[in-house]
């Protein structure tokens, strides 16, 4: 079995308010194993960034137990943090100074050498751009010397919320690049996002979360498998007609923009012979992969606010 990097068991944490009492994780067990690049998914207010928070000891949990490299948190934090680095907010960086000189004072506060400014300017591709003022980047870069500041501690766990929130389809691309390098080589990467189609493209793991609890998790191949209904989707002329056809027939079909939708078929041959003995023949008829933004609409289809 894969060593957990992060653990957590019946996770619990409650606020108070003027309202009463409101509970934003319930007993959640998370495990990522070491490695690659783990997604963490839920909607707005579904526990996520308060886990994190958690986990990096910014929050005090109401109950359950949680572990970084097998060590219990927040009670021997101080022995792992070296290990991990974390970007759960904008970093404040000097909009003056330039994105090496930025690096380069955080690397003395942590005691870590010009060489190592070096290496993280390379690996998020900064290079050529660190001589010019942080006040002159756009997002994407922002974004990218944020990564370079986490990773000068070298860290084996590097824990990212929202890291393309607000970013154009470019500065996008480049974090999803730069992610999936750190996943590569060997660093252990959570990603909070709701850029869904982005997460399929670089996770290897995902977790999905609703109202504090998990809902689903393991490998991205495993999570969407698992949802995948066997429907296809259906293109003909007179759209009205075929759809009395396949509804007399005993089929579930409902419409789609310009196209017939039926959930669940053994036999997409059969639907084909079926139409054209009533004279409706088909010019589509596409099986429906279900993807990671599929299956985290049907999981969260009760929590009505959205990804966060």
């Amino acid at each position: 079995m894969s060593e957990l990097v992060i653990e957590t068991t019946q996770l619990r944490k409650e606020y108070r308010n003027r309202r009463g009492r409101f509970v934003a994780v319930k007993g959640l067990s998370l495990h990522v194993p070491r490695g690659g690049v783990h997604g963490f998914l839920g909607p707005n207010g579904s526990g996520k960034t308060t886990t994190i928070r958690m986990l990096l000891g910014l929050a005090r949990a109401s109950g359950g137990e949680m572990r970084l490299f097998g060590k219990e948190v927040p009670r021997l934090l101080p022995e792992v943090m070296g290990r991990v680095g974390a970007i759960v907010e904008q970093p404040k960086f000097m909009p003056g100074f330039t994105g090496r000189k930025n690096l380069s004072l955080l690397a003395t506060t942590l005691g870590k050498d010009r060489r190592k400014v070096d290496e993280v300017i390379e690996t998020v591709g900064l290079k050529g751009r660190d001589d010019d003022r942080y006040r002159s980047y756009s997002l994407g870069m922002k974004q990218r010397l944020a990564i370079a500041g986490a990773l000068l501690k070298s860290p084996e766990l590097l824990i990212l919320d929202e890291p393309t929130n607000g970013l154009d389809p470019a500065g996008i691309r480049e974090i999803r690049e730069t992610i999936r390098d750190l996943g590569e080589s060997g660093v252990t990467v959570l990603l909070s996002s709701h850029i869904l189609a982005e997460v399929q493209q670089v996770c290897d793991g995902v977790s999905i979360i609703g109202h504090g609890s998990l809902l689903a998790s393991g490998s991205v191949k495993e999570v969407v498998g698992s949802r995948i209904s066997g429907g296809v989707r259906l293109g003909l002329a007179d759209l009205a007609a075929g759809a009395t056809a396949l509804e007399a027939a005993g089929y579930d079909v409902r419409r789609v923009d310009d196209r017939l939708v039926v959930d669940s078929t053994d036999d997409p041959a059969a639907l084909t012979e079926l139409l054209a003995r009533g004279g409706l023949y088909l010019n589509e008829l596409t099986p429906i992969r279900a993807d990671l933004e599929t299956v985290f609409l049907e999981l969260t289809a009760e929590d009505s606010e959205g990804p966060l």
